[in-house]
C-alpha cells in the first residue's frame, strides 16, 4: 500500500466482501443513484450495446441496463459482490479493461473512496469508445453532517478528533475532475436525500450494512472508548427534531460525461467571431 493512500484498500475490500450477503436489505441509497442514473440515460436518445457496471454491488443495476437491451460486464473491488454479479473483481483506478471496450459505463455508490479519483476517471475514459457515455453518482460534500458533529463530540472528550469521516467531493470539483480527465461535454450536479433516524446506532448499523463504514488509513481505525461513545450518541440525540428522531442529509453527486469524438459540438475557434461583445452590447 502506497503511503500517499488514503483509503485501506483491503479494508474496502473486507467491508464490500462482509456486507455482501445481506446488501439487498440496506441497499435504498444506492436504489436512489441508480434511479437518478437511468434517468440520466433515458434522456439519451441514441442506443447502447455493451456497458460496464463498475462497482455492481449486488448486479442490481446491470438488471436494469439488460431489461433495456444492454450487454452487460460488471467489476466490483470486493470479491464477494464481483461473484455473485458474474463479474471481474478489480479496483475503480487499476481497470484490467483495454481502451476502447464499452459505449456506456455507469457507476453507482463508489467512486467516493477510490484512493486515485482522476487516475479511475482517466481510465474510465479511455475505456469508452469514442462518443461513449460515462455516468457516475456518489455520496458527494454536505453529506452526514450530524454523524460527523456527533463523531467530534466523542473525540473530543479525550482532547483530539481522528479522521473518521471520508472526505467529500464538491460538485463543482467533481466537474472538474472530469474536464481534467479529458471528458468532453462534462456536467456534475446534486441531490440532496434526507434520512431520519431513531439514534446513532442505528445509523450506524445501516452504514455497516451498506460496506460504507471508515476505511481511511492510519490512526482513523483506533476504536472509541466508552465516555467517547456516550458522547457521540447524546449529540447525536440533542440533534433530534421532536418526535426523537434526527434527520441525516445525504448530498448525492452525479456526473455526466462522453469520450470525446469528432462529431460532437466544438466550441469555436478563438478570434472566430464576426461580431464584437461591444457591438452586441450597443444594439440590444
Amino acid at each position: 500500500m502506497s503511503e500517499t493512500e488514503i483509503f485501506d484498500r483491503a479494508a474496502r475490500r473486507l467491508r464490500r466482501d462482509r456486507a455482501a450477503p445481506d446488501f439487498a436489505e440496506q441497499d435504498f441509497l444506492r436504489a436512489q443513484m441508480i434511479e437518478g442514473l437511468l434517468d440520466r440515460l433515458s434522456s439519451v436518445t441514441r442506443s447502447f450495446s455493451l456497458a460496464l457496471d463498475l462497482g455492481c454491488f449486488d448486479g442490481a443495476l446491470g438488471v436494469e441496463l439488460r431489461a433495456r437491451g444492454v450487454k452487460v460486464v460488471s467489476a466490483d473491488a470486493g470479491f464477494a459482490f464481483a461473484k455473485m454479479a458474474g463479474g471481474v473483481q478489480c479496483d475503480e483506478d487499476r481497470l484490467p479493461f483495454a481502451d476502447g471496450s464499452f459505449d456506456l459505463i455507469l457507476s453507482a455508490g463508489v467512486l467516493d473512496s477510490v484512493n486515485d479519483l482522476p487516475g479511475a476517471l482517466t481510465l474510465i475514459r479511455r475505456a469508452l469508445k469514442p462518443d461513449g457515455l460515462f455516468l457516475g453518482a456518489f455520496v458527494g460534500a454536505g453529506s452526514l453532517p450530524q454523524l460527523r458533529a456527533a463523531m467530534l463530540a466523542g473525540d473530543m472528550v479525550h482532547g483530539s478528533a481522528a479522521p473518521r469521516i471520508h472526505p467529500q467531493i464538491e460538485v463543482r470539483a467533481a466537474g472538474d475532475l472530469l474536464a481534467r480527465a479529458g471528458f468532453a461535454l462534462p456536467v456534475a450536479d446534486s441531490e440532496r436525500l434526507d434520512i431520519r433516524y431513531p439514534g446513532l446506532l442505528r445509523l450506524a448499523a445501516d452504514l455497516r450494512a451498506a460496506g460504507a463504514t471508515n476505511i481511511l488509513c492510519g490512526r482513523s481505525h483506533v476504536g472509541l472508548t466508552r465516555p467517547q461513545i456516550g458522547a457521540a450518541l447524546q449529540a447525536f440525540a440533542e440533534a433530534a427534531e421532536p418526535d426523537g428522531k434526527t434527520r441525516e442529509r445525504i448530498e448525492i453527486l452525479y456526473l455526466t460525461g462522453w469520450s470525446p469524438a469528432p462529431s460532437q459540438p466544438q466550441p469555436a475557434r478563438r478570434g472566430s467571431a464576426v461580431r464584437s461583445l461591444a457591438e452586441a452590447l450597443r444594439k440590444s
